[in-house]
């Protein structure tokens, strides 16, 4: 017979894929005696049944719960259902990879209308006992009826201002009995039924709640943007219930073994006393930090730092910890590796290397690739910040700044971003239906909520700028509208600047500046180096974007656009003069001032290079793109040229294409009009002369782009080679270069052995690759895409993900030809797929010399490159 629950003492940290992380590190606190309230789990292999089976919980699944009850009673000496002694559980999700706040919890699972009356006799203390039913019902109208958390909230809401209370926890006995009256007057109202009385029908229901939310729309967002597998389902954990809402000598908190924004080796949390642990999440109460327990209850907190450094040394990595007091003694809830910025991991990483924890290869690994863009956040311009107005200050929730138009609905936030507005969501506290609007958002502010609400977790985990619990601004989220306490008042669409590093909320926007790096993370990429065999290139077409990438660690130019330098407003007069000239000698004088501007370019290029290679694409698109449309600019052109407007307006509209993309584009513009490729050449190799006379070394690859066939490229290649010639003859110099060919048709992929008779070098165009591969139009693609996502057609954008099993076919039949006829042939990528982590993976393994991206995606590109070496190496130790 299948085994689908399990006791947590049958556990261990190693069973996360079975036992979620929740249920597997349960089990392994309990293994090493830690104070954990008894409990069991019900496997994801469970969910996976349930999902077969058209969202039923079969009898064998639930007959199997109820023998491992049994067990729960005779180890708490309780009885789950009984009137005088009842048995309380948790029912509480928990995936494989962790995903806080996505799916759905109930706590004080059991109790009716005659057992609080028997747990009141039992624990003396009416208070906590009504409370914790009151609870009870709210959570479970929430998760099981889908009845708004909001409706019960205004419910609570009346009844305080009703009597005069500011907190939850001053509400009487009296209270809180016609508080779970009404309670279950909106359940009956809103579910259409009764509030199930029979513990029984409780925990079925409850367990499939919890199966269900693992498909919930907020968790499938998440698991999108988080790139966690659909296939896993969820575990179900069940545990005796601990109470920290029993007075002021217990409580409930979130602790964290170091900080988990800078990554600092200090404990960092927050407690609520007389509370259960969804109050710290949730944010309604404002938390008290961690260290101001010591005062309450001294004996409590010291086994607490006690179990931090227990739990740290045993996982060898930074504990996330869920902890609840009953009466001053300590419970141990839940651990899991915490959520952290990227400023946090490299530093916990690089302190566990030298802390002899865990080695440098482990540091590499422990990093996320996505985490690495969150090091390159922008901050505030200093000068621009000097004059910034604070209108209120909260807590320094995620670190980074950011400006945006205030928004107060997460759909809207959603519907504002993808018209390109910069947006940040404003929200008394964030839930999970949140997550899209989140994600969609610049950065977050919230009244509510502290350092561990669900804003601030999430905000981490996304890499973005969070100010939570900023109790100086009044926000109404109905009408739209924010009240600080110094009396500004803001509209939706106002601007304001967060920074998520000092919790100030500022007026307007500020300016931005790039972030500086070091420390940590100069030495975690010096590993990352030592590791790592692909090279790391950038696409670079101006000196700051090349500074730029050799600060991240760039190893030279993968891609020069040299049709990016031909835009500037000094320039395209020359440009357009070119393509409308109608003889040689005309297009010749045009090309004569653009050589020497494009020489300035290559110059500057060259010299900060300092010798790694500088791969200069000729020019690309088709010549009608730099064409003006407006009739001023039209005129202008034909004042330029000295050519009627008739005839520049008939020249236009005879180099308009139907089809441009697959027009008169690349090396087919050099079959056309040879002295265009042969100017740049030239332009290339004279500047390649200055610099080599400066003293310093220098390495062009020419690169010749849209080629089909072998004969196209040794048609432009010869052109390019006498023009270098005749440079070298007279300038009595010869300098090393390569001339090569981007790899961009299906055909050259299918070809590549011939061509590589030609090409001194390969350049895969991963971009147009992909474009003509699929037949997309990479500029439109983006309006049907969406839905191919939505439906599961495609698992990923294959625009920024490499699809391997078609393109990356494609790839890998070229690379295979081409090493053919040139073994040695060095190859690289210059799409922005250079640049995704999944498609780098599919890069090295086909030995390629070097990927090119973006400057801001060198480091992440360069961590991995490292990363799937190491996999490669732990795979080979397996076998």
């Amino acid at each position: 017979m299948r085994k689908f629950v399990y006791q947590f003492n049958e556990g261990s940290k190693d069973m996360k894929v079975l036992l979620g992380g929740k249920g597997a590190n349960l089990a392994e606190m309990t293994k090493i005696g830690l104070p954990v309230p008894p409990g069991f789990t019900i496997g994801t292999d469970a969910c996976k049944d349930y999902n077969d089976n058209e969202q039923t919980l079969s009898k064998e699944i639930f007959d199997e719960v109820l023998a491992h009850l049994k067990l729960l009673e005779e180890k708490t000496g309780k009885q789950f259902g009984s009137n005088e002694n009842p048995l309380l559980v948790s029912v509480r999700s928990g995936a494989p990879v962790s995903m806080p706040g996505m799916m759905d919890t109930i706590l004080n699972l059991g109790l009716n209308d005659k057992a609080v009356q028997g747990m009141i006799h039992q624990t003396k203390d009416p208070r906590s006992s009504l409370d914790s039913y009151r609870r009870f019902i709210q959570m479970f109208g929430d998760v099981v009826r889908g009845i708004p958390s909001y409706k019960f909230e205004e419910a609570l809401s009346l009844i305080k201002k009703q009597k005069g209370y500011a907190q939850d926890t001053e509400l009487t006995p009296d209270d809180l009995e016609k508080l779970i009256t009404t309670y279950q007057g909106l359940y009956l109202e809103n579910g259409s039924e009764p509030f199930p009385q029979d513990p029984l029908t409780q925990l079925r229901l409850a367990v499939q709640s919890v199966f269900d939310s693992w498909m919930n729309p907020r968790a499938v967002v998440y698991r999108r943007l988080n790139d966690i597998d659909p296939n896993f389902g969820t575990a179900v954990n069940i545990q005796a219930m601990v109470f920290g809402n029993t007075g002021n000598k217990s409580g409930t908190g979130i602790l964290f073994t170091r900080n988990p924004s800078t990554g600092e080796k200090s404990v960092f949390g927050e407690f609520l006393i007389n509370a259960q642990g969804e109050d710290v999440v949730a944010g309604i109460r404002t938390p008290e930090d961690i260290s101001k327990l010591e005062s309450h209850m001294p004996d409590a907190y010291h086994e607490l730092l006690e179990t931090c450094e227990l739990l740290e040394n045993h996982y060898l990595d930074m504990q996330d910890i869920e902890f609840t007091i009953e009466k001053e003694k300590l419970f141990v809830l839940q651990t899991r590796n915490g959520k952290r910025t990227a400023q946090a991991s490299v530093q916990v990483a690089v302190d566990l290397v030298h802390e002899g924890k865990i080695s440098r290869s482990e540091a590499i690994e422990r990093i996320d690739t996505k985490q690495i863009d969150q090091l390159l956040h922008p901050t505030f311009e200093k000068k621009a910040l000097e004059k910034g107005e604070v209108i209120a200050t909260g807590l320094p929730a995620s670190p980074g700044a950011a400006f945006g138009k205030i928004y107060f609905d997460a759909s809207e936030a959603v519907a504002a971003a993808d018209l390109g507005q910069k947006v940040i969501l404003v929200r008394n506290e964030t839930s999970p239906e949140d997550i899209e609007g989140m994600a969609k958002s610049e950065a977050i502010l919230t009244a509510h909520g502290g350092m561990t609400s669900h804003a601030a977790v999430v905000a981490r985990g996304m890499g973005k700028c969070c100010v939570a619990g900023c109790s100086e601004i009044d926000i109404n989220e109905k009408e739209k509208r924010i009240l600080t306490s110094s009396g500004v008042t803001l509209h939706e669409g106002d601007a304001i600047s967060l920074d998520g590093s000092t919790g100030m909320v500022y007026l307007g926007e500020i300016l931005l500046t790039e972030a500086e790096i070091g420390g940590h993370f100069d030495e975690l990429m010096e590993w990352v180096n030592e590791v790592k065999q692909l090279d790391i290139r950038v696409n670079a077409d101006t000196p700051n974007d090349l500074l730029t990438a050799i600060h991240f660690g760039a190893e030279g130019i993968g891609l020069c656009r040299t049709e990016h330098m031909f835009f500037h407003e000094e320039r395209i007069a020359y440009v357009r003069q070119m393509i409308v000239a109608e003889s040689l000698e005309e297009r010749k004088r045009a090309l004569t001032h653009l050589k020497e501007m494009q020489k300035d370019d290559f110059t500057q290029l060259f010299r900060i290079a300092e010798g790694r290679p500088v791969n200069i694409r000729l020019l690309d698109p088709p010549l009608h793109e730099f064409l003006p449309k407006a009739e001023k600019d039209l005129e202008r052109l034909a004042q330029d040229t000295g050519k009627t407007l008739a005839e520049v307006k008939k020249r236009v509209n005879e180099l308009a294409e139907s089809n441009p993309m697959l027009g008169h584009r690349g090396c087919r513009l050099a079959v056309t009009y040879p002295e265009i490729y042969k100017m740049q050449a030239e332009a290339i190799m004279e500047s390649a002369v200055q610099i080599h006379d400066e003293g310093q070394k220098v390495f062009p690859e020419i690169m010749i782009p849209l080629v089909s066939s072998k004969e196209e490229l040794a048609f432009v290649k010869q052109e390019i080679k006498n023009s270098v010639q005749a440079i070298f003859d007279r300038e009595r110099v010869l300098l090393p270069y390569d001339i090569g060919t981007m790899i961009e048709i299906p055909r050259a992929c299918v070809t590549a052995d011939e061509i590589a008779k030609e090409a001194q070098f390969f350049s895969f165009g991963t971009n147009d690759l992909t474009q003509l591969t699929y037949g997309f139009s990479r500029d439109d693609a983006g309006k049907f895409l969406p839905s191919y996502g939505e439906r599961g057609i495609l698992e990923t954008d294959p625009f920024q993900t490499l699809d391997t099993a078609g393109v990356g076919a494609l790839v890998e039949m070229a690379v295979s030809r081409g090493r053919m006829t040139n073994p040695n042939m060095k190859m690289g990528v210059c799409g922005e797929h250079g640049g995704d982590p999944r498609s780098i993976h599919f890069f090295h393994k086909l030995g390629l010399k070097y990927v090119s991206c973006s400057p801001f995606r060198v480091p992440i590109a360069r961590l991995a490159a490292a990363q799937v070496v190491l996999k490669e190496q732990a795979q080979l130790q397996k076998a």
